[in-house]
């Protein structure tokens, strides 16, 4: 007998609780196979789990290897089977060689129809694609902060913040330190001799301990 194979997800624990939560995804699962004659419904989680990478959600592993021929999975939307299309489509794949469907509630998709299998494609290809494009707005957005040499995460060495606790304005007792590494540096010294030396002339880390290699090479690319 054909069966719905229900599959939720959250992504964090303030989504549990506060977004979609799992429940209200399995509500609307249960009422579509209603709707659409299944009387069986089985119902697979991943709570607080990141929809990036399939291999890592057991709860999705455990809903695929319960997929038989006739039956259809289902979940609240595409988002939460996942976010990656190269996943998505092996999903898609897989179903389709078992003989099972995909359906996504929101979205109204499923695969039992022509239709219904080109649009999975392209909803997830321009999924991939909105998110490709919201890193890379962040990306130029953290850079454009860091030129124009606003606080983005740990302040640099070298500085130090303002009092509108937003901006950066130059810590002169580092800058000192920063311009005797690269004179090192111009003169040949290694990142462990640099660090060596700037202890033995009495400049320190911010923990008064001696530099490591890797503070003294994240130092001299400080502009």
């Amino acid at each position: 007998m054909s069966k719905v194979i229900g599959y939720t997800r959250a992504s964090t624990s303030f989504q549990v609780e506060n977004g979609v939560s799992l429940a209200a995804q399995e509500a609307k699962i249960r009422a579509w196979a209603d709707v659409n004659g299944y009387d069986e419904v089985q119902i697979y989680s991943d709570p607080g789990i990141s929809g990036t990478k399939m291999q890592t959600r057991k709860g999705l592993q455990e809903a695929l290897a319960a997929i038989k021929s006739g039956d259809a999975l289902v979940a609240y939307s595409l988002s939460r089977l996942s976010r990656s299309t190269k996943d998505m489509l092996g999903i898609a794949d897989l179903l389709a060689k078992r003989g099972a469907d995909l359906v996504s509630v929101t979205e109204k998709i499923d695969t039992s129809s022509a239709a219904g299998k080109m649009l999975t494609r392209m909803l997830m290809i321009l999924a991939e694609f909105e998110s490709d494009q919201v890193a890379e707005r962040t990306c130029c957005a953290l850079q454009h902060m860091k030129q124009n040499r606003q606080r983005v995460g740990a302040i640099p060495y070298g500085f130090r913040l303002c009092s509108d606790g937003k901006t950066l304005e130059e810590n002169p007792a580092e800058q000192a330190t920063i311009n005797k590494a690269r004179h090192l540096r111009q003169q040949g010294y290694s990142l462990r001799s640099i660090a060596s030396a700037l202890a033995d002339s009495g400049f320190y880390a911010r923990n008064g301990k001696v530099f490591a290699a890797m503070q003294v090479k994240a130092m001299l690319s400080t502009s």
